[in-house]
């Protein structure tokens, strides 16, 4: 059966969505949903976790860190100046990134783009790109002037957090978001959004899940811009997903497959985590991966890396709930989803968390 972008389509009013983050962050709420029991829904709070699992479960964090990839700069060609935002998605080389570009159309290849203290009569900055290639949607291939750990301090210096649009459109950006949008294990850098679900952890939290036995694993998934790009297309068949770098080393593969063999569950904390873990999977195990996924989970999908999932609640039509939607079934979460709403969980990025799976 043909799957639509419809049949991930739901009404969530604006009074849902959370523009700032609970504090602290485990006193967030969380959902259960019981796949052992289906329709179990069980209403708890973020710092109810460790009672939730078991000793001998593995918890797996995406460890990527957040670069202020929202630039802002002058294109101009000869008396022309047009202002411009760029939002870097993936780094192809030491000099190079992809991006989204508005306005895109008013770019050309061959246009050299300031950021920073600019002015439209003259570029003043100290960061400059050159626009290489044009792809669809607005998308653009960079070369900066700068190459390695030199333009990653530019790109520091003049970039802003990259705040998802649905708040960066409701307020502006505030100080405090630097911090509030970023994991407290967060230290690879090269994501342009957050790992979300892992922003409800906190140093207590993890003391007492490290108290009761449950071990902690590290994967690397550098989260790019089309986590926040809609599905253009009706039929799913034809969508295709923006690829991410990420990495599984060898001896975490080999202490998550020893996690189940012993009997215990693996626990993917974000989407992120556990499109990375599915890819680095086939039948026989979790395996070593780096490289880029482009991996699109949606009903049908047989999983074969994780046993529960810890996320937040995620946009209608998005990917991320087509995947929840094959993890845990459409109608359950369909029906999660209704209470949640009714029940006032908060949504999105800065929202409230779910645990999906048996037992949950």
């Amino acid at each position: 059966m043909t799957q639509t972008l419809a049949d991930f389509d739901f009404d969530l009013p604006a009074t849902n969505i959370a523009l700032h983050p609970a504090r602290p962050r485990d006193s967030a709420r969380l959902l259960t949903v019981n796949l052992a029991a289906p329709g179990a829904l069980d209403d708890r709070t973020v710092s109810d976790l460790p009672g939730l699992l078991r000793p001998g479960d593995a918890l797996v964090f995406n460890d990527t860190k957040v670069i202020p990839a929202r630039l802002w700069g002058i294109r101009k060609r000869g008396e022309n100046a047009v202002k411009v935002e760029v939002m870097l998605h993936k780094r192809t080389a030491g000099d190079q990134w992809l991006a989204f570009a508005r306005p895109g159309k008013r770019l050309a290849v061959g246009d050299r783009i300031a950021f920073g203290e600019t002015e439209t009569a003259c570029l003043l900055s100290g960061l400059v790109a050159q626009v290489l290639e044009k792809h669809e949607g607005g998308e653009i291939l960079l070369g900066f002037d700068f190459h390695g750990p030199v333009l990653d301090e530019a790109i520091a210096r003049f970039g802003e957090m990259p705040l998802p649009p649905y708040i960066a459109s409701a307020r502006p950006a505030e100080a405090q978001d630097k911090a509030d949008y970023q994991t407290i294990y967060a230290r690879e850098e090269g994501a342009v959004a957050a790992p979300t679900a892992g922003l409800h952890f906190t140093p207590d939290l993890f003391a007492k899940l490290d108290a009761m036995g449950v071990s902690r694993h590290f994967v690397t998934l550098h989260v790019g811009a089309g986590t926040f790009l809609p599905v253009k297309v009706d039929s799913l068949d034809e969508h295709r997903m923006h690829a991410e770098w990420g990495t599984v080393s060898a001896a975490t593969a080999a202490a998550l497959n020893e996690t189940r063999k012993r009997g215990g569950r693996v626990v993917a904390v974000g989407t992120t985590s556990l499109r990375l873990l599915e890819s680095a999977a086939d039948e026989t195990g979790i395996h070593a991966f780096s490289g880029d996924t482009a991996i699109f989970i949606r009903p049908g999908y047989r999983f074969r890396a994780v046993d529960l999932l810890w996320t937040n609640f995620h946009l209608p039509k998005s990917t991320l709930f087509m995947l929840v939607s094959a993890f845990a079934g459409h109608a359950t979460m369909r029906a999660a989803y209704a209470h949640a709403i009714a029940a006032g969980y908060r949504f999105y990025s800065y929202g409230d968390a779910s645990l999906l799976g048996p037992g949950a």
